[in-house]
This record gives structure tokens, C-alpha cells and sequence, in this order.
């Protein structure tokens, strides 16, 4: 791991405490009125994104630790958990969220705890780079011998630096995204490393009106056993 990678996820190791008690602070919030409550709200689940994302640095670095053993996985009830926990999210920006499932293999190879990260911030990302009123898609389908799960945003197009460097089958290390203001690129770093662990593929389509991620998983070798 390089020098730069290696700092990123100390300084990550390092925010995690101070994060925590900013948590326990907005908890302890008891401002009275409809607007304290909100601000409350907002401060509890912008900390708890920011501990969750600080997390998952951490995991990078213990990848090879042989803590994330490899099982079948259910896809689908994967999505759906990190569609439940991201639905309000959505919903208070004013996005919309839509999820198709298509796939007939219902299992796939992977880590549960890391597939649902690679999901989450997939799913983040679409949300923060999506236009007010527009939507962000979630399919999961069936492809050449693999399970796609597909997340499509409506925000500005993938820088093309970007993309050929997720076309390559992952991300470097983060980077700083030009065109969606704000973005480190440190989700699709995650998600790009999580994927790499677990023998799946990363990948992006650039859109004229947005921007498609997809990871493409292996297929568990006792999906027929429990295929309906």
C-alpha cells in the first residue's frame, strides 16, 4: 500500500473519536421547537454517515487480516437492507429511489458486511450527484455468467479521467472528482477495494444525463442448491 493510501487511512483511524462524540453531542441536543429537532436529526445522521464511511477506511487495512471470510450471499436482501437505511435519505433530498430486481441467481459469492458497503456507497454517491426531483435506479440482473447490481444517477457526467481508471477494475486511491463538487471519490475508493477483496468486478458507464456504477459478482457454487 503507497504512502498516500497509507495516510489516508491513518487520518481515518484518527477522525473516528472525535466523529463519535460529535455523535453523542447532537444526541444530547434537547433544543426545544420543530427546527432544533431537524437540525438535531440532520447533525445524528451526518456523523453517523461520516463514522460509517471512517469504518470502512479502517477495513481496508485489515483486509488480508482474515476477518471477511467469503460466503453465499443473498443478494437481493442486501439491496433491499441498504434501500431501507437510505430510503429517508432520499426522500428528504427530494430524490427518488427505484429498485428492480431481474436476476435469477439469487446467490452470490461475496462478504455480506462488505457487499452492503460497496452497496451504500454506491447508492450515496447516486444520491449526492442526482438533481432535485430526479430519481437514482438500482437494478440487479443477471450478466454473462455474473450478478450486476447496477446504480444509476441523473447527476453530471463521470469525468473521463475517472472512468478510465474504474474501467481498469478499480481506483488507485481517492480522488478528487471534478464536476460533482464536493466528492473525494473516497466511496468509490471503498467500493473499489471491497469489490477487488471479494474477486468482483467494479465498473462505470458515462451518460450524457448522469452516470452508471456497477459491481458484477461471482456466482456462489451452491446457488443451484437453493435455487427455487
Amino acid at each position: 500500500m503507497d504512502v498516500e493510501v497509507d495516510g489516508v487511512l491513518v487520518a481515518a483511524h484518527e477522525l473516528k473519536a472525535p466523529l463519535a462524540v460529535l455523535r453523542q453531542l447532537a444526541l444530547s441536543f434537547d433544543g426545544a421547537g420543530h427546527e432544533d429537532e431537524r437540525i438535531r436529526n440532520e447533525m445524528v445522521n451526518v456523523s453517523e454517515r461520516a463514522i460509517r464511511q471512517v469504518n470502512d477506511l479502517v477495513k481496508i487495512k485489515r483486509l488480508n487480516d482474515g476477518l471477511f471470510a467469503m460466503e453465499p450471499v443473498a443478494v437481493r436482501e442486501v439491496c433491499d437492507a441498504v434501500g431501507r437505511e437510505l430510503k429517508y435519505l432520499f426522500r428528504e433530498h427530494e430524490r427518488e429511489f427505484t429498485m428492480k430486481f431481474s436476476n435469477k441467481t439469487r446467490l452470490v459469492s461475496a462478504n455480506r458486511e462488505l457487499l452492503y458497503s460497496v452497496i451504500y456507497n454506491f447508492l450515496l454517491n447516486a444520491l449526492h450527484y442526482s438533481g432535485v426531483n430526479t430519481r437514482s435506479e438500482l437494478v440487479i440482473k443477471d450478466v454473462r455468467g455474473k450478478v450486476r447490481v447496477d446504480i444509476r444517477d441523473y447527476g453530471p457526467s463521470l469525468p473521463v479521467n475517472v472512468w478510465r481508471e474504474i474501467k481498469q477494475g478499480w481506483v488507485e486511491k481517492p480522488l478528487s472528482v471534478a464536476m460533482r463538487a464536493g466528492s473525494s471519490g473516497l466511496g468509490l475508493f471503498i467500493a473499489s477495494r471491497f469489490s477487488q477483496y471479494m474477486g468482483a468486478n467494479v465498473g462505470a458507464v458515462r451518460h450524457r444525463d448522469g452516470t452508471s456504477f456497477y459491481v458484477e459478482l461471482p456466482i456462489s457454487k451452491q446457488a443451484s442448491l437453493f435455487e427455487i
